[in-house]
């Protein structure tokens, strides 16, 4: 028998959904997750829920904290994704590493791929494919020969410390545009 992901939420009713009330039914929709996972490890306890995640990460199984860490740009810019791939999939890591031995598992191992698959009914993806360019800090332009760069603040600490950054498509060094796009 071939296991069903998790009851679709609608599109619309997502789309209409506040910042606060998308993150409460994230919470839900962790509840649904946790619900599934326990009728294969009933003790299984639940995870806090957090939604400070930056970056290009769309979520994270916090097993230090105890929780799940999403990313709330991401969320509101990806909900449907969210709560079809991203909730299961983190909630698949927290199944994981409470099994006995469950930290000595691949973080995208056997196991977790075979709850993906078994438990959620979705094929076991690693990473997302979302657009990440809200979702990240990039303040700092260097230009090259054919287009205009961005730079993190970390990347751009690197080259005022002297590390230069060429253009893969052009090969010219990125020099700092204290102007960005015009």
């Amino acid at each position: 028998m071939k296991t069903l992901p998790l009851p679709p939420w609608p599109a619309e009713k997502l789309a209409a959904l506040s910042s606060q009330a998308l993150m409460h039914a994230v919470r839900q929709r962790a509840d649904e997750a946790l619900k599934r996972c326990r009728t294969v490890y009933p003790s299984l306890p639940a995870p806090e829920v957090w939604f400070d995640l930056k970056g290009a990460s769309a979520g994270q199984a916090h097993l230090g904290r105890g929780g799940l860490r999403f990313n709330p740009v991401l969320l509101s810019n990806n909900r449907q994704a969210f709560f079809d791939e991203v909730i299961p999939h983190e909630m698949a890591h927290w199944l994981v590493f409470h099994l006995a031995n469950g930290s000595r598992f691949k973080p995208h191992g056997r196991e977790w791929q075979t709850v993906m698959r078994d438990l959620f009914g979705i094929a076991p993806k690693v990473t997302h494919r979302f657009d990440v360019q809200d979702a990240q800090s990039r303040p700092y332009y260097y230009q090259c020969g054919c287009q205009m760069h961005r730079f993190t603040a970390r990347r751009h600490s690197l080259v005022v410390k002297g590390h230069r950054y060429r253009c893969r498509h052009c090969d010219q060094t990125l020099v700092y545009s204290a102007f960005g796009k015009r």
